[in-house]
């Protein structure tokens, strides 16, 4: 790919976006560019990926033909802006905030423009991202592959209209979170009844890694693999049974 892709923005999520592009080989490192005001997160980000740094938001702009807005939601308009006469005739904006909806940037950049809206989440850092796209009718089928191309570097995409983006934001964005607190939860458990910890974590996390395979790969129902499990009188059943006893219990 013969583009810039520029970052306002060096949080988790485009750290986690940055390793993704990068670990991938979709583009040279030397394609990438980030801004920050910290510059302690900024060197640590040339350091590790060997990308293009500056503390100045208008060198992005100017320079990026995909430019990626990965600022918290309240602090788009102040953003916003400040690059709105820097970008190019025919940048990409990609929008990677929870509730920013595309219509809202348009009129904060007070001009038609290519958006496209995007929930990724933090597994990117992994490639094993889950990415959902929304782009405004001004994007181009082979633009839209573009941006589907990066997502797809460092996981999965799915196309999906825009009011549907708060229901991914729940099932794929923030689920992270819950999933961690499910394996940590499952080593706790481990640990009790005296496995190391570090093993514990082990036997978690590769146990809902390979749950997660299965639903993917057999396409079959959670509910059908999940009988496949439970043997008649068996241990797992008696699990299943206590959990659904007491799922409204806290």
């Amino acid at each position: 790919m013969d583009k810039i892709i520029g970052f306002i923005g060096s949080g988790n999520m485009a750290t986690a976006m940055i390793g993704g592009i990068v670990n991938s080989k979709l583009v040279s490192p030397n394609k990438i560019m980030a801004s920050n005001p910290t510059k302690a997160k900024l060197q640590e980000l040339s350091e590790k990926y060997k990308i293009n740094i500056t503390t100045n938001n208008h060198e992005v702009a100017k320079e990026s033909d995909i430019l990626i807005l990965a600022v918290k939601p309240q602090y788009y308009p102040e953003v916003i802006e400040e690059i709105k006469e820097d970008v190019k005739k025919d940048v990409i904006i990609v929008s990677i905030a929870a509730g920013q909806k595309i219509e809202k940037i348009e009129k904060l950049f007070n001009k038609k423009i290519k958006i496209v809206r995007v929930m990724p989440n933090t597994p990117a850092l992994v490639g094993e991202c889950m990415a959902a796209i929304s782009p405004c009718p001004m994007v181009p089928t082979d633009e839209l592959d573009l941006i589907c191309n990066i997502f797809n570097s460092f996981g999965k995409c799915e196309i999906v209209p825009e009011n549907l983006m708060d229901v991914v934001t729940a099932v794929s964005g923030s689920s992270p979170a819950f999933i961690f607190m499910i394996i940590e939860a499952m080593a706790d458990g481990a640990v009790l009844e005296g496995m190391p910890r570090e093993k514990a974590y082990t036997f978690a996390a590769q146990a809902v890694l390979g749950s997660a395979k299965m639903v993917l790969e057999t396409g079959k129902h959670p509910a059908e693999l999940k009988d496949m499990v439970c043997s008649p009188g068996g241990t797992t059943i008696a699990g299943v049974s206590i959990l659904e006893e007491n799922r409204n219990t806290r």
